[in-house]
């Protein structure tokens, strides 16, 4: 399973029992905070009527039916309130009032005149100098099964600092359901909006991470292969750092391999002309006629020019290989750049009678570095001069395909051999020219293929009709 996933599962699972743990722990909170608000609301309430009936009990003087008709005309009421967002259009307290002896004086709901109540929590707790309170089922218009739990709160009724009766006041708890109903309604609803931004945030930092491991695995494989890649930039240093990191082992490995692998091939290459130089020096100091000397004099100004190119070679090899990208680049004309690499080789194509038809499509541009496709195209020329004869045809095409610019080179020579076409490439290795039979230094094309490759571009080449075809494609582009 990939790391953005896994990450992004985890992330999934946290969050969610997070959240699952914080809205239970919130909603089992909502409903004790709302019950106890209302039981101290209820505590003031039957404490201020104990006060107001005080006077009427210590004289004897409760009148039931006036209380009742007060009852009946407060519990008739319309506050039309609206508490936050819930609509209260009734009233909902009772209250009943017992003597000292726990017996029932007065009850709004006209049920439980004369009934003992003595022994129910919230008087005998009153009657007794303590809080008295209690929770009870009972029938209440407010619930729609018809039967709710209902609380009680007394409060002492004193006369000369001594308790003669006790008033209690009652609600329903269903009264304040709307309430805990919509503090849930709300914190659900936050919470999905958190959770779902979560998710989101989730998301998003999964998938940037995903996509920056899967980057800059994309780029070590690169540098694993030996191909050429500009390193990423990440919203990050750790992963900058280990990008950095990456490159500078692959440059570090990439060095030992090279500087061993020319130590190989160049001393085997550098042989043959001091040898020749080295064989000539020594004759040349016996004595020997001047017809003689001008000839191993000749050999030795030969071989030195041929250690001299090759060094220069090596050198223009080195620095094009060792680059990972373009470090300056414009915006190429393709006919334009070519006509200045013709230009250069006119005399030579004068002096061989080569015909070269150019056809290249109109503002064919591209973006690279103008002196290095300079020596690429002028290392392709020259190599189709040398393996052409006389008065052979030079045919150079260009077109656009695939936002891509089709190069095509053709030269009417002679084929490139079969067990040769794949080491075209490698460095040292040439095949002899057909006028003089001398190979050239075997770097070039090794040289124009990382002068492509740095362009982001391929090459091939293949035998084709009556000659050799090169083939480069580019990426087509305007700056």
């Amino acid at each position: 399973m990939a790391i953005s996933k896994r990450i992004f599962i985890f992330y999934f699972l946290f969050v969610a029992l997070c959240g699952y743990f914080m809205v239970h722990l919130f909603s089992r909170q909502v409903y004790p905070s709302v019950r106890q608000t209302t039981e101290e609301t209820l505590v003031d309430t039957a404490n201020l009527l104990a006060e107001i009936v005080a006077f009427d009990l210590q004289d004897e003087k409760i009148t039931p039916e006036y209380l009742q008709q007060r009852m009946l005309a407060y519990q008739q009421r319309d506050p039309k309130a609206k508490i936050w967002d819930v609509e209260k259009s009734d009233v909902s307290l009772n209250v009943y009032i017992t003597d000292k002896n726990g017996i029932v004086l007065f009850d709004s709901e006209n049920r439980a005149v004369g009934q003992d109540y003595s022994e129910w929590r919230d008087v005998y707790l009153t009657l007794h100098g303590q809080y008295g309170a209690r929770s009870s089922k009972g029938i209440s218009k407010y619930d729609i099964k018809g039967v709710s739990s209902i609380m009680y709160v007394g409060a002492p009724i004193y006369h000369q600092g001594e308790i003669i009766g006790v008033l209690t006041v009652s609600k329903p708890n269903s009264t304040t359901d709307a309430y805990i109903a919509s503090a849930k309604s709300e914190l659900t609803f936050f919470a999905l909006i958190l959770f779902g931004t979560s998710i989101v945030v989730g998301a998003i930092l999964s998938w940037w991470l995903g996509f920056s491991f899967r980057k800059l695995i994309d780029y070590a494989k690169k540098l694993g292969k030996g191909e050429r890649e500009v390193q990423p930039q990440f919203y990050g240093k750790d992963l900058n750092v280990l990008a950095s990191t990456l490159s500078n082992l692959r440059e570090e490995l990439d060095g030992k391999e090279y500087v061993e692998h020319y130590v190989n091939t160049l001393t085997h290459e550098l042989k043959s002309p001091l040898a020749a130089i080295r064989g000539a020096s020594e004759l040349l100091q016996n004595d020997m006629d001047k017809e003689t000397q001008r000839k191993f004099l000749g050999n030795i100004e030969r071989e030195s020019a041929r250690l001299q190119n090759l060094i220069d070679r090596v050198l223009k090899l080195s620095m094009v290989e060792k680059k990972q990208s373009l470090e300056s680049s414009q915006s190429l004309n393709l006919s334009i750049l070519m006509n200045e690499v013709l230009d250069g080789f006119a005399p030579l194509l004068q002096q061989k009678g080569i015909n070269v038809q150019c056809n290249l499509q109109p503002n064919l541009t591209f973006i690279g570095d103008h002196f290095l496709m300079t020596q690429a195209l002028s290392n392709i020329i020259s190599n189709a001069i040398d393996f052409m004869p006389n008065q052979g045809r030079l045919s150079i095409d260009g077109k656009s395909h695939n936002h891509h610019i089709e190069i095509n080179i053709h030269n009417e020579g002679v084929h490139i051999p079969d067990y040769a076409l794949s080491r075209l490439y490698e460095r040292f290795y040439s095949l002899p020219r057909p006028d003089s039979g001398e190979k050239s230094t075997g770097l070039g094309l090794n040289f124009v293929k990382e002068i492509i490759a740095l362009h982001k571009g391929e090459i091939s080449i293949e035998n084709k009709d009556n000659g050799v075809n090169v083939c480069i494609h580019i990426p087509e582009g305007h700056r």
